[in-house]
């Protein structure tokens, strides 16, 4: 956007919709309704409506279209806000909701202070495309956990079970143990869950292809054990920009892996974690460390830290070690993309050493 165009005299809402948005235009200084209606949810009409418009500020919620409605606004030469809808009470709890209102009260939040909307910046259209396939991918691990629960529960009620063993290889080692009965029933779904497998194993082949030729930087991530090609690869695109940050421990928070804050007055209760930010690399962050804590983790300052904070006892305690071990982890993984360092499990453990030894002498 050209900052030479000066300050918007013209704040807009849109309320996005599959079919048709709603407009609204408000005058930057007194505030009063200059135009309303609607138009067709498509790049063509969009680029007709503001292509030829001096400079807006425009404000829309984040949902399916804003992606490419934000880059096609920008392109523009607007000022697009992404409004966090699920953070403005005034649109997701309002007892009179229309998309007309919608759009008047996106407008007038973006017109008075475009923090109130909590705006949010989309990725670019390529780092979205290659997010695409790991959603892809998740959406079809989903569906295979779904048909290896339905196996497993179908097997339970003729008073047999199947053995334990990885999704992955199941539909090998299942059917062997299925009863007579049951074949006809579930010896197509069994085919559904190899064919799967298969579709799955290729998205993990395209996304290590991915990784080593556009994002370099998911090897420096991937130095930390626990930290796999899937992981380090949604990391980079769900942050996308490092220096978004000003600090590593930010990022804790960017992914609602710290307790939520309800004070009032001495009222300070104590909360569960936020839940804010991707849901599906906060999952990932916390399989990351279960396995740092797992049999198989190696010994680490992660796994330490999450050792002592389990071995405090109480109801819980594992599972608030293992947030407590993903929310390091995804400092400790800022930390590294921003510094390009090479990883030292054991660094904190040294330099405290280092520090007594010096504190002795």
């Amino acid at each position: 956007m050209d900052g030479s165009r000066g300050e918007p005299k013209t704040t807009a809402g849109l309320d996005l919709g599959d079919k048709y948005s709603y407009l609204c235009l408000i005058d930057q200084q007194s505030g009063e309704v200059m135009e309303e209606g609607r138009l067709r949810t498509t790049p063509e009409a969009f680029r007709r409506r503001f292509a030829s418009e001096q400079l807006m500020r425009i404000a829309i919620e984040a949902g399916t279209h804003s992606p490419w409605v934000s880059r096609v606004l920008e392109e523009c030469g607007h000022e697009v806000l992404v409004a966090n809808a699920r953070k403005v009470r005034l649109i997701y709890a309002n007892k009179r909701k229309t998309d007309e209102i919608d759009a008047e009260n996106l407008a007038r939040l973006a017109r008075l202070d475009p923090k109130l909307l909590y705006p949010l910046k989309h990725r670019g259209e390529d780092s979205q495309a290659h997010m695409a396939l790991i959603r892809s991918r998740q959406a079809l691990v989903g569906c295979r956990t779904q048909l290896v629960n339905h196996v497993r529960g179908a097997v339970k009620s003729f008073g047999a079970r199947l053995p334990k063993c990885p999704a992955r290889s199941f539909h090998k080692r299942a059917p062997e143990h299925i009863p007579e009965a049951l074949r006809p029933a579930l010896e197509p779904i069994l085919e559904q869950i190899g064919s799967l497998t298969e579709r799955i194993r290729d998205y993990d082949r395209q996304l290590e292809t991915i990784s080593k030729e556009r994002y370099s930087e998911t090897e420096l991530l991937r130095q930390v054990e626990g930290i796999g090609p899937l992981t380090a690869l949604t990391f980079v695109l769900t942050l996308e920009d490092p220096y978004r940050f000003e600090r590593s421990r930010s990022v804790g928070a960017y992914l609602g892996l710290v307790p939520a804050i309800d004070q009032s007055g001495d009222r300070d209760p104590q909360r569960r974690i936020s839940k804010e930010g991707d849901e599906m690399l906060r999952r990932l962050l916390v399989g990351s460390a279960h396995y740092i804590l797992g049999p198989f983790g190696s010994d680490s300052d992660l796994r330490r830290h999450g050792e002592k904070i389990a071995s405090r006892g109480g109801k819980n305690a594992k599972k608030r070690a293992v947030v407590a071990v993903a929310r390091k982890l995804s400092v400790l993984l800022h930390r590294l993309w921003v510094s390009a360092e090479v990883y030292d499990p054991h660094y904190n453990t040294r330099r405290r050493q280092q520090l007594e030894e010096e504190g002795a002498a």
